[in-house]
């Protein structure tokens, strides 16, 4: 996706050798154009889907979910990274290690938003290692759910996240898809 690549391009950070900090439009502050642009993006690629529900894992990867449920006209569910008083019981967890905060989080979801009935695309802002997919896959099978895809804002494809996806033979679309990091540039992936 030309607009999206244009404004990493243009914003995003280049952080060591493989972290991309795009705070100021993506996780941090929000852009609403730009992320209604990318909810249309997953509509149009799995829009011949019975998707039922969107799914994704709090909080960076919300924003993306939403326009993406607003494009589709569905639910947006997102699993919780802490437990709260009111959820406590009755749910479906999976735990998550995030590479970029190195720490590992029991993601949990509500058994009543998720059921043997659904048909759930994830939505997630960044697919790397594919620790939050995996924990989500993991929370859609044990509720039964049927998965149509994975919806990905940015994809680093020299990590192993894509590999794991595609071994399982499970649609997904990148919309931006980075090679490599070099002198502080990306670098795009040529399809």
């Amino acid at each position: 996706m030309k607009l999206l690549e244009t404004r990493i391009q243009q914003d995003g950070q280049v952080l060591g050798a493989d972290v991309l900090k795009v705070d100021s439009f993506l996780n941090h502050q929000i852009d609403p154009d730009l992320m209604a642009a990318l909810g249309q993006a997953f509509y149009d690629s799995f829009k011949d889907a019975p998707i039922t529900k969107i799914l994704t894992v709090e909080s960076s990867g919300i924003a993306p979910a939403l326009a993406t449920g607003m494009a589709f006209h569905l639910p947006v569910v997102f699993a919780r990274k802490h437990k709260s008083l009111t959820l406590k019981d009755n749910l479906y967890t999976a735990e998550v290690y995030s590479f970029t905060k190195k720490t590992t989080n029991q993601i949990s979801i509500s058994t009543k938003f998720l059921s043997a009935d659904d048909t759930v695309l994830i939505i997630d802002d960044f697919l790397a290692n594919g620790q939050a997919v995996e924990g989500l896959i993991d929370i859609i099978g044990q509720a039964g759910a049927t998965l149509a895809g994975v919806g990905i804002v940015i994809e680093k494809t020299f990590q192993k996240g894509r590999k794991l996806l595609d071994d399982r033979h499970i649609k997904v679309t990148s919309l931006a898809r980075i090679q490599a990091f070099e002198d502080g540039q990306v670098v795009f992936a040529q399809d």
